[in-house]
């Protein structure tokens, strides 16, 4: 029997992609044959029972337990399964400790990827099938979990079911005990000491607060396990795991029962804080209605381990499975999941924020379900626990505060709810409630499968961009399979927003602030602002290439190859304290947002005023102010100190320096602190942090703002106010992008730069910007314009930096600190970063107000020029910031490469060893015990040269010539050259070719930091074995690659000296086309003048291979495996810095051991392999083989599996190699049935034509180049092929020809990056055909939403049969029209007739056989590029038409 089809609401259906998944005992009798695959946005209705589908979306493979096979494929499918039952309540929540702070280094250690799914029985019907299936499933998804070095220690896999009462009755009832009362019981999992005396003290703590809460402890059972088939590693650390079992007789509901048995977990955890086992009491759930099993074990483990789990007396109506992939840190048992709620898949990169606001919730939080005991309960979150622990606890505590699982995750979790056409027109009551928690509850964002259950609803949600999908299945006897990575249902979220009147709340309660005019003249005059400029730190580099560039084209300026420039900790020139912060960037598999063309799911909105109990509902929750973004001109500043509501208060952050400087720092920020907790109990909802004033003091310099926002910040959570008033910042000091982001990022909502738009005023009635707008080399602006400008060029730069973080909210982002610091000692970190991480310390109060007076200082000295100083942070110039990459050493270079000349090589080592400090290894030196030993002992350069590579470089970044040249050096060598693309995320000195100016100077760290980090964590786990370690950022010489290896490193990458040794000059104007020696330039006349040769880059690695040799000898080592990961050989160096001695380098030599092998063992080893796969299988075949050799015609049937990825992209690779894209005359007709796995079709060439009956995961026809591919579902179904999912997301990519024929819709990003493929397919979800530049898209049934972005080559024909197209498009590019011409009807019917005669589409029948009722309703969309081509422009007439009927005959 087939599966039965999932009605879909109306205007609903989107996409992803898919797989089989099947057959357990339970599960053959409704034979997967066919499998209906829905993509949708939110929460979706199974009705079955009231039954109610939510949300997620994962992936599995193949298994073969029993001789039968589950697959499963990726979805994004949304749902809630609501269970009718009569035993009722919630699953508990996370374990959090107390803590005084939040500290980011522990939140960034506790980081995963990981596959989540669950199985349920609609009708509630328990039965251990369930379980089977659960464990099978989860037996498919160790692919998406870790493992241990040992081969065989699980990162985590776990269960959450009901409570089979049954089986545990059994275990009673063998005691002598009575059977529990279900009603009235809660059972625990407890993970407990390993120690005896440990395991009893633990048990008496439970025990007593049981006790004293009024429960009666029933007994303690040993969970049954078999501890043979856990991992060495896993083993180690593995508790004693108990079940306890406690009545609860004071309550009488479900509810009340689950939250007295919460409170008392919550009262067990701060009770055992402070003793030594104390970490290793954990409760894995403690419920009436769940239970989970779980542990450090691999996937198909868990039910070996858990002899519970094989006992057909387990049964349960639904199983959510887990299996965890922790990416940085070791795993623990009690990290494992399910959680008490969630199982979690994904990362939520706003963590440190999110758990800052929670702890500030702390002393609000009231609810009359609590009695009173609000702060028995606290805290909310544990900094120590991973990011899915702290969503869990959060959800729970939600929860047992009275709200459903489904609201609860509606508020943590909001979807993208602006712009979204269906939502504003069906469903506005689900915005109002999206409206009603903006401002009460940021989000927890970054790309998240959530499934979760509280025993009496099972459902699933994904983030609000979907970028963690899933998909279910639901068979004919009810039983629904969810898999991870899911779907919208509207109507449930309707239910949950009609249970207040959030509109009227809103109406009555909420604003927005409306925008000011832009003052239409300057302020003050040219001498003023001068010095304002002066005092307050910026330089003519500022002003020049940052502000006026925003001001004149509305955008952040772009430079070039990579920050060279010191540290701000080790420069010699002054710096702002911005300069000390670096942002950080998405990892893990956190993909990154386009913000560009995916805006529609990010937001810069802005809500100020007091945040209330937000387990209250009522409408002064609602009573806030909204800002379209945090930029404000000064007229929206007035607006917001005037509003009754917020009653401001401004706080003036100067500081007194005229009775000494020691000390005057910190006692003005203690007063800061002060007055703003005394303007906050004083009832004031916005505090405004301000650095204007009339006249500048010589004796009252400014705090700087960063520092001052971000201790009130602080100061406030920890005395309980934060909540209570929003912080704006007034500022002078605040004129670029990473500004913006790091006052945002410490807890600020909103930045009037006051300055810096004075600063924009009097640039546009320069004489410099007029004569500039005359002769025509700027766009004419008008002063209210420019100012406008830069608040755009602002707002974008915003979005980049939330983007590459995989953050869409600016809410979300406020207080989430999301940088590391460089150069701040603890005294400053403590007072105002607390939590975030800054490994070498640095500055103290007193050393940064002595760099924050020497700006002050310049505004009032006689000696101050008349124009701003130049400190070339940016540019190299005589006499400004040192360079690494300066002209001096450029020209030392090229002299010793290209004479071959060791001389001037030896005075290129010494220009190097005599610059100032620079980075990090700079205060490093070598220190040895042995005698030295002669150089003929040591390895040959021959050797070193093959740890050497060059840096990933786009062949649009720089010349053929350059390219070239590098390549046939490196192979020369034996080293290795990286062709692919550079990228603009840079990593701190890492060179670039073009990129803004904010995320080269302040965007990645130091690499010896990182390589620091990655040495000690591999060795740690026993992994470093496995991994061959590569470092690349600023290499220039042999000392570089001797610091690195002592470090761990194993090769060594350089880039930018690369470059260099082959000509460049360093003129930095790569991001301009205008290379002057053609090294990174397109123009001909340019690329002619490049005068690199290979044999230049080859004696410069030689030369440095020599270097390495010397130093080797020095220290008495005979090869580069001797001294790797040998900290020991390193020490300070004695060298006095300007601005502090409290540098803390112990890090950097710390040692946690070496590897077991030697690095170039390591490096030697084979390279990791997936065994043989299809396309293997397929290219031994005798007919294959024959039939591409001898250009043969062949016929094959292949059965498929979604563990089968990138099908035929090999047998693609071996026609082209022999044929190129078009030369095989021969043809290849194969038929797969099944599930194909990611990449189907990838590469196919001409010649090839492929067919595959079932279904496929994403990216399919990837980088197709011809040939053909046909998708339909199997036959007999039982579901209607158009309305169901049957490839994923991400189909056609890159695709530069051929065909694709899919009867069915696809997922997201269909068609993304085509550029000549044709394809038919019969519904997408969102994104359709984004940044296409060629080729023609035919979707014969509903889209989502943005469709067309970035689109500027190609046609798309759309069918709208419900006229709810046109809000789906993104019109920024192309342009909307219906199929007018002739050609393009033509185009579009033999696409269709096509689509027909391959795959039987009913869908396409129906609208051939009534053509003239269809062709009305399509939608053609057409770029600027194709306006005038004869498919989209009716001037062409009939005569083209009959040209392209002949030519197709």
């Amino acid at each position: 029997m087939a599966l039965s089809s999932v009605p879909l609401l109306p205007r609903f259906g989107v996409s992803s992609s898919l797989a089989t998944f099947s057959s357990s005992p339970a599960c053959t009798e409704n034979g997967f044959g066919g499998i209906q695959r829905l993509n949708i946005q939110g929460f979706t209705v199974l009705s079955r029972n009231s039954g109610r589908l939510w949300g997620a979306k994962h992936r599995f493979y193949r298994a073969q337990p029993n001789g039968r096979r589950f697959y499963c494929g990726w979805t994004k499918v949304c749902s809630v399964l609501e269970l009718q039952q009569t035993n009722k309540s919630p699953d508990s929540n996370r374990r959090p400790q107390a803590s005084e702070r939040v500290n980011l280094e522990d939140i960034l250690a506790e980081r995963g990827a990981c596959g989540v799914g669950f199985v349920a029985n609609l009708r509630n019907n328990p039965s251990h099938s369930i379980i089977q299936d659960a464990l099978t499933a989860l037996s498919c998804m160790e692919h998406r979990g870790g493992c241990g070095a040992d081969n065989d220690s699980g990162d985590g896999a776990g269960i959450m079911t009901r409570i089979p009462w049954s089986l545990l009755n059994e275990w009673f009832n063998k005691q002598g005990l009575p059977a529990l009362d279900e009603a009235n019981t809660g059972v625990g999992m407890v993970f407990l000491p390993k120690e005896e005396q440990d395991i009893q003290a633990a048990k008496s703590v439970v025990s007593n607060i049981f006790q004293q809460e009024g429960l009666e402890v029933l007994g303690w059972r040993p969970v049954p396990v078999n501890s043979s088939v856990v991992g060495y590693n896993a083993k180690a650390t593995m508790p004693t795991i108990e079940q306890v079992f406690v009545k609860v007789t004071r309550e009488n509901t479900t509810a009340d029962i689950e939250r007295e048995l919460y409170i008392s977990r919550k009262l067990i955890e701060n009770a055992v804080v402070s003793e030594e086992w104390g970490s290793e009491l954990y409760f894995c759930s403690l419920s009436n209605q769940t239970l989970v099993y779980k542990g450090m074990l691999r996937s198909e483990i868990l039910g070996q381990f858990y002899l519970d789990l094989q006992n057909e007396l387990y049964i349960s109506p639904f199983a959510i499975y887990h299996r965890r992939y922790s990416t940085n840190t070791s795993p623990r048992w009690p990290l494992a999941q399910p959680m008490r709620f969630l199982g979690h898949n994904g990362e939520i990169n706003t963590i440190q924020g999110n758990l800052n606001w929670m702890r500030s919730r702390e002393a609000s939080i009231k609810s009359p379900v609590w009695r009173g005991r609000e702060n028995e309960i606290c805290p909310y979150g544990n900094p120590k626990a991973s990011d899915s622990a702290n969503l869990d606890s959060v959800a729970e505590l939600l929860m047992r505060s009275g709200r459903s699982p489904e609201e609860a995750l509606m508020i943590l979790v909001p979807e993208a709810y602006k712009n979204h056409p269906t939502l504003t027109i069906k469903y506005p009551e689900v915005i109002d409630f999206y409206e009603y928690y903006k401002g009460q509850m940021e989000a927890w964002d970054g790309p998240a499968l959530l499934l979760f259950s509280d025993g009496k609803t099972v459902g699933a949600c994904l983030d609000r961009n979907g970028l963690r999908p899933a998909r279910y299945w639901r068979t004919k006897d009810d039983i629904v399979y969810v898999a991870s990575e899911v779907y919208e249902n509207t109507e449930v979220k309707k239910h949950i927003a009609m249970g207040n009147p959030y509109r009227q709340w809103l109406d009555e309660n909420s604003r927005s602030l409306n925008p000011a005019s832009f003052f239409a003249s300057t302020l003050m005059d040219g001498e003023i602002v001068l010095r304002r400029q002066q005092a307050y730190g910026y330089s003519s580099e500022d002003v020049q290439m940052i502000i006026e560039t925003m001001a004149s084209q509305g955008k952040e300026p772009t430079f070039c190859m990579g920050d060279d420039a010191p540290l701000a900790v080790l420069s010699q020139k002054s710096h702002m304290l911005y300069d000390y912060f670096k942002q950080r960037f998405a990892q893990v598999t956190n993909p990154a947002i386009d913000p560009l063309r995916e805006g529609l799911v990010m937001s810069l909105e802005v809500s100020l005023g007091k945040r209330e109990n937000i387990l209250e509902v009522g409408p002064k929750n609602a009573a806030q102010v909204t800002l379209a973004s945090p930029v404000l001109n000064e007229g929206e500043l007035e607006l917001l100190k005037k509003d009754s509501y917020l009653k401001a208060r401004r706080l003036p952050i100067f500081f007194d320096i005229s009775k000494g400087l020691d000390g005057s720092l910190k006692k003005a920020i203690n007063r800061l602190c002060e007055a703003a907790d005394e303007a906050v109990r004083g009832g004031s909802h916005l505090l405004i942090l301000s650095d204007r004033a009339d006249e500048l003091e010589p004796t009252r310099p400014a705090i700087p703002i960063l520092l001052a926002a971000g201790a009130v910040h602080q100061h406030l959570i920890q005395n309980g106010l934060r909540m209570s008033a929003s912080i704006i910042a007034d500022t002078a000091q605040c004129f670029s992008t990473h500004h913006f982001a790091c006052l945002i990022g410490y807890g600020v909502s909103a930045v009037c730069p006051y300055l810096a738009l004075e600063t924009c005023r009097q640039w546009r009635l320069s004489a410099k910007a007029e004569n500039m707008m005359r002769n025509g080399k700027m766009p004419t602006v008008t002063i209210e314009q420019a100012q406008k400008n830069f608040g755009k060029a602002i707002k974008a730069g915003l979005l980049k930096i939330l983007s590459k973080m995989g953050i869409s909210l600016l809410s979300s982002y406020c207080g989430a600190q999301i940088f590391e610091i460089y150069g701040l000692g603890k005294e400053v970190v403590d007072i105002a970063f607390c939590g975030s991480v800054s490994r070498v310390g640095g500055l103290n109060l007193d050393e940064l107000a002595r760099e924050s007076l020497s700006f002050w200082v310049k505004a009032f000295s006689e000696d101050t020029a008349r124009r701003l100083e130049n400190f070339g942070f940016i540019q190299f110039r005589p006499g400004g910031e040192y360079h690494g990459n300066n002209p001096e050493m450029s020209k030392l270079l090229h002299k010793a490469v290209r004479e071959k000349n060791e001389n001037a090589f030896s005075v290129y080592q010494q220009h190097l060893a005599n610059r100032p400090v620079n980075v990090l290894r700079d205060l490093l030196e070598f220190a040895s015990d042995r005698p030295s030993i002669p150089v003929g002992k040591v390895e040959p350069a021959s050797e070193i040269v093959q740890r050497f590579c060059t840096g990933g470089m786009s062949l649009g970044a720089i010349s053929r010539e350059t390219h070239e040249s590098i390549a046939v050096a490196m192979n020369r060598i034996g080293g290795k050259s990286n062709s692919g693309e550079g990228g603009e995320i840079s990593g701190h000195d890492g060179g670039t070719g073009a990129s803004p100016i904010s995320s080269i100077k302040h965007a990645g760290g130091p690499w010896e930091l990182g390589l620091t980090e990655t040495q000690q964590t591999l060795i740690e786990n026993g992994l470093r074995e496995r991994v061959v370690l590569r470092v690349d950022g600023g290499f220039k010489s042999g000392v570089d690659v001797m610091l690195a290896a002592a470090m761990g490193a194993d090769e060594y990458g350089f880039g930018s000296v690369a470059m260099i040794a082959t000509g460049c000059i360093m003129a930095r104007i790569c991001h301009t086309n205008n290379c002057p020696v053609g090294v990174a330039s397109q123009r001909e006349e340019l690329r002619a003048r490049f005068p690199g040769v290979p044999g230049d880059l080859v004696n410069f690695f030689l030369y440095v291979a020599e270097e390495v040799r010397g130093i080797l000898t020095q220290l008495g080592y005979e090869k580069l495996d001797d001294i790797i990961g040998r900290t020991d050989l390193l020490r300070p160096r004695h060298i006095s810095l300007m601005k502090t001695q409290q540098l803390d380098l112990s890090y950097l030599l710390s040692s946690v051991g070496r590897p077991k092998w030697s690095s170039t063992k390591i490096r030697q080893q084979n390279v990791h392999t997936n065994g043989p796969v299809l396309d293997d299988i397929l290219l031994a075949d005798p007919q294959i083989s024959d039939a591409i050799e001898k250009e043969m015609e062949v016929k094959k049937t292949v059965q498929i599996y979604n563990v089968d990825r990138s099908v035929c992209g090999r047998i693609a690779g071996v026609i082209a190699k022999k044929y190129g894209d078009t030369g095989y005359a021969g043809r290849l007709e194969i038929l797969f049935t099944g599930s194909a796995g990611q990449s189907f079709g990838c590469f196919l060439t001409p010649g090839m034509n492929i067919r595959l009956v079932g279904e496929s995961n994403d990216y399919v026809a990837k980088g197709m180049a011809g040939g053909e591919i046909v998708i339909t579902p199997s036959d007999k179904t039982g579901f209607v092929p158009e309305d169901a999912t049957i490839v994923g997301n991400t189909c056609l990519y890159g695709a530069t020809g051929g065909r694709l024929f899919v009867r069915g819709k696809a997922g997201e990003r269909f068609a993304v990056r085509n550029s000549l493929a044709e394809a038919v397919v019969e519904g997408t979800g969102d994104h359709c055909c984004e940044y296409m530049t060629g080729g023609c898209v035919v979707v014969l049934g509903k889209v989502g939403r943005n469709v067309a972005a970035g689109m500027t080559g190609g046609l798309a024909y759309l069918l709208d049969e419900d006229d709810t197209l046109i809000p789906k498009v993104n019109k920024e590019i192309v342009k909307i029209q219906r199929v007018v011409a002739p050609v393009g009807q033509l185009q579009l019917k033999q696409l269709i007739e096509a689509h027909v005669n391959k795959t039987g589409s009913t869908k396409g029948t129906a609208v051939l056989n009534e053509w003239e009722k269809y062709l009305p309703l399509f939608w053609q969309l057409v770029p600027p590029s194709e306006e005038d081509s004869p498919e989209a422009n009716l001037e062409f007439g009939d005569r083209t038409i009959e040209r392209i009927t002949v030519k197709s005959a």
